[in-house]
């Protein structure tokens, strides 16, 4: 058998009503118009205040959150640690910018880091850097327009993530980075190559992401290497194809500048291929942490492992997927006793609804991925209906 065909390894932590749940939100609410016209209306209903709690919740929420709060969320991961599935909490409350939010969600994600500490079942924490400034402040420091008012919340800034990366590093707890729009990255990129160097020097602690439809991103790689080489410290790089790809598109068509995305997927899969072969080759000071959704990509990556003979539990190297998704890939590899994580959203219901949108958004647009939940969901509830 296939490795990832196995759907009773994929399904046992689901109940049968829990399956019934998943086939349903991937046959009708995540499928092409009705998903369309689903996010539009929960749109307009978020915009004119009329509650969604009572829809949402049972649903979109359970399939793709933990819970509430970290303490919701214990049992989830509790599950999860039965597979040899860990987990991620990642506070998905999108900051409404202002310095009282943005003080709310650097607390939580402190919360999370010594949650982290705390349960072996965690593996990493986990920030979104633009929940610490205005995107237009990090745009214009990138594109070098300071002004004495956009250096102060830079410097700001900066002391926030600064401030989670020691947190991290004294509680000894791994900490990923997630990915911004092209228009900052590097402003995100020039601060956490600043704190890899700083609390990277005896083993991984700080992860940068790296989007890889970006077609920069493997020269950019490899420029790491050789500084991390020249300048004796670790590298944790953290892998995804990426997510805003045709937002992307359009800004650049807009501002008159030359698309940062590679010109087709084809072009996206090298690349990604690409760095995960750079990073297991220098698997010496680098720690990989590989959130992909593609089959074959992990089937490369296990292959590549095989090659250097690098055991499949080595703690250098974690997969990845999000919580309600690619069960089929997760549970196996965790079977298979590779390391494996669930990213896990968290947050009170509606202040995580602009992330499930994103979500179902991005879900709906990858070919492919649908259908082979849907297959593979059909698979295991007709596997169990055979033996009642």
């Amino acid at each position: 058998m296939f490795l990832f065909d196995n759907t009773e390894v994929a399904f046992k932590y689901k109940s049968s009503k829990d399956l019934s749940r998943s086939y349903f939100i991937f046959k009708y609410l995540l499928n092409g118009y009705i998903s369309v016209i689903g996010r539009k209306i929960i749109k307009l209903f978020i915009r004119l205040k009329i509650p969604i709690k009572w829809f949402v919740k049972p649903l979109i929420f359970k399939q793709f959150c933990g819970g509430e709060s970290i303490k919701k969320c214990e049992d989830i991961v509790q599950k999860l640690s039965k597979y040899n599935v860990k987990s991620i909490l990642d506070y998905s409350v999108e900051s409404k910018i202002n310095k009282s939010e943005i003080a709310l969600t650097f607390k939580e994600t402190i919360k999370t880091i010594e949650e982290c500490a705390k349960n072996e079942n965690i593996a990493f924490a986990v920030f979104k850097p633009s929940a610490f400034a205005p995107i237009s402040c990090l745009e214009k420091v990138a594109e070098k327009k300071n002004s004495t008012e956009t250096d102060i919340i830079f410097q700001e800034f900066r002391n926030y993530i600064n401030e989670l990366c020691n947190t991290a590093s004294k509680l000894n707890v791994r900490i990923l980075v997630d990915a911004e729009n092209f228009s900052f990255q590097s402003i995100v990129d020039s601060v956490v190559l600043e704190m890899m160097i700083k609390y990277n020097k005896e083993k991984v602690i700080v992860y940068n992401t790296l989007q890889m439809y970006r077609h920069d991103r493997v020269e950019y790689l490899n420029t790491l290497i050789t500084k991390a080489k020249n300048e004796n410290f670790y590298l944790g790089i953290k892998l995804v194809r990426g997510a805003y790809m045709e937002k992307e598109r359009e800004r650049a068509s807009l501002f008159g500048y030359k698309s940062p995305i590679c010109t087709s997927k084809a072009e996206t899969d090298n690349s990604f291929d690409l760095a995960v072969e750079l990073c297991v080759k220098n698997v010496d000071i680098i720690n990989l942490f590989c959130g992909t959704h593609n089959e074959e990509s992990c089937l490369k990556l296990i292959t590549l492992m095989k090659d250097f003979n690098i055991e499949a539990n080595n703690e250098k190297i974690y997969f990845s997927q999000l919580y309600g998704m690619s069960d089929h890939i997760s549970f196996n590899l965790g079977k298979e006793n590779y390391n494996v994580v669930k990213y896990i959203p968290y947050g009170p219901v509606n202040e995580v609804m602009p992330y499930l949108l994103r979500r179902a958004e991005e879900n709906s647009s990858i070919k492919g991925q649908q259908g082979r939940e849907l297959q593979l969901l059909n698979k295991e509830i007709l596997r169990q209906k055979t033996l009642k």
